[in-house]
């Protein structure tokens, strides 16, 4: 059974890029009927912290792709050294006792060309290595990587195709640091055989990694998994989308504090690197779940758009308008309230239900909803300008004059789209004005605005009182 995993580690908020690739797993898994698996990789306690281990669990719950099965590594340290010291015990990794501070123990991934920082120590005896270490020694436990033989190491990458480095180019690298605490290389792998994971999904940052943990997996022993690095996310700029750089632009949490649904953001996001074969846009999550294959992952760079005034992408704003025109009005309602409320407007579910089919080919974010539908809330109407209740071609005794017929009709009328839409018709013929010129003026003081739902619904939803109410206050404007 296919088995992949999401390993996040707890250092910061959920990356857009870390989104994708638990994503893409996620997709990978139900599409083959697998696990997905979440592993919180948390052993490297000085950076760890609460507050980034939250917001990841807030961003994956808010995508609403739940996994099968959850670790923490913190948890597995046990094993991590268990197997270290299987690979000690088999000749192919040695104590390096040489010191050094805990920055130095893992060289970054940009130093160039093999690095022992001790060459020495790869001779010391057995003997005395197991004398030192029984002594107290603190040590660095590096794996040996084989030298002077010649051989190449090929990592069979299920999107890039076979990628090969010497084995003599890579450095001696730590497995334990001079702390006792695993390093990333020996716990990840540690985890991935032990939990059997059968397909590795991540980015492409990675593949340098993969050469290493190769080298793990045939010294315990393990059948490789197989690898699919992924194409980087970057900026407009052409640089990698980073936190450090582009801050909370690449947060999921901006995402959904913005008001886009869940599963648009699933959508745009799946999008950033793969596309189906018949480049569908928008997709339900069955039809991603369907469509989706490694051979559909490219090969290039992805990039998301944004600049300094505006954080989303176009792209993923469209297809979140998309998504909110197909959402079940109960389900919509749900999503706009807390937007609603976060704004101030005192809504309510049963309004909302009333209001979400008039606004829901009008907003993109679901935070529209204080921009597009405060006045279905609000007792009073926020200030504006009274040129705004004449119609076009007519004046402002034409507005008083349609008003006025508005507030008899209104009084009477049936308070249903069907005799709304009669009775105010009626009433523009009875004045001898076009329908448009009836209309507008009754808009614009029902709502404040000239932009606004439909007519006949939105008065209907408002109410005869409140639309009466309102009538009046746009009157005594006209006469001020």
């Amino acid at each position: 059974m296919t088995r992949v995993r999401f390993a996040p580690s707890p250092t910061g908020y959920l990356h857009i890029g870390g989104a994708r690739t638990f994503i893409f797993n996620w997709l990978f898994a139900r599409r083959s009927g697998g696990t997905m698996i979440l592993r919180i990789d948390d052993t490297d306690v000085e950076r760890n912290t609460q507050a980034s281990l939250d917001s990841i669990f807030d961003g994956l719950r808010w995508l609403d792709l739940p996994w099968d099965e959850e670790y923490r590594q913190s948890d597995r340290v046990g094993l991590h050294h268990r197997m270290a010291e299987e690979i000690l015990a088999k000749g192919l990794a040695y104590r390096d006792f040489t010191p050094a501070s805990p920055a130095q123990e893992e060289p970054s991934n940009a130093t160039a060309g093999p690095w022992l920082f001790n060459a020495g120590m790869r001779d010391v005896s057995k003997e005395e290595s197991d004398r030192r270490a029984a002594a107290g020694e603190a040590f660095v436990l590096r794996y040996k990587v084989p030298r002077g033989v010649g051989r190449d190491l090929v990592v069979d990458d299920l999107v890039y195709g076979p990628v090969t480095k010497a084995a003599d180019d890579i450095e001696d690298f730590a497995l334990l640091r001079s702390t006792g605490v695993p390093t990333y290389h020996m716990a990840s792998c540690a985890d991935d055989a032990d939990l059997k994971i059968t397909h590795i999904l991540r980015g492409q940052e990675h593949l340098a990694n993969t050469f290493k943990h190769i080298l793990i997996f045939e010294a315990l022993g393990f059948s490789l998994p197989k690898f699919a690095h992924l194409p980087l996310l970057i900026a407009p700029d052409g640089s990698k989308l980073s936190k450090r750089k582009h801050g909370p632009v690449v947060s999921v949490t901006t995402y959904a504090q913005a008001g886009f649904l869940p599963h648009a953001f699933v959508n745009f996001v799946s999008l950033r690197g793969w596309s189906p074969k018949d480049d569908r846009e928008v997709m339900s999550r069955q039809e991603m779940i369907e469509t989706f294959s490694l051979e559909g992952i490219h090969h290039s760079n992805a990039m998301v758009n944004f600049t300094e005034d505006d954080p989303f992408d176009p792209k993923a704003v469209w297809l979140n308008a998309e998504h909110i025109k197909q959402t079940p009005i109960e389900e919509l309602a749900e999503r706009l309230l807390p937007f609603a409320s976060a704004a101030g407007l005192p809504a309510d579910l049963c309004r909302m239900r009333r209001v979400a089919p008039l606004i829901r080919e009008r907003i993109k974010l679901l935070r529209d909803v204080a921009r597009v539908a405060d006045f279905f809330f609000l007792e009073e109407l926020a200030p504006y300008d009274p040129a705004e209740l004449i119609p076009q071609k007519g004046d402002a005794a034409m507005a008083k004059l349609v008003l006025e017929r508005a507030q008899e009709i209104l009084s009477v009328a049936e308070f249903t789209h069907a005799g709304l839409d009669s009775a105010l018709r009626a009433g523009a013929a009875e004045v001898k004005i076009k329908a448009g010129q009836m209309f507008q003026p009754i808009r614009v003081a029902a709502c404040g605005r000239k932009e606004a739902p439909p007519l006949f619904e939105t008065l209907e939803v408002l109410g005869r009182e409140t639309c009466l109410k309102r009538i009046g206050r746009a009157l005594q404007m006209l006469s001020a």
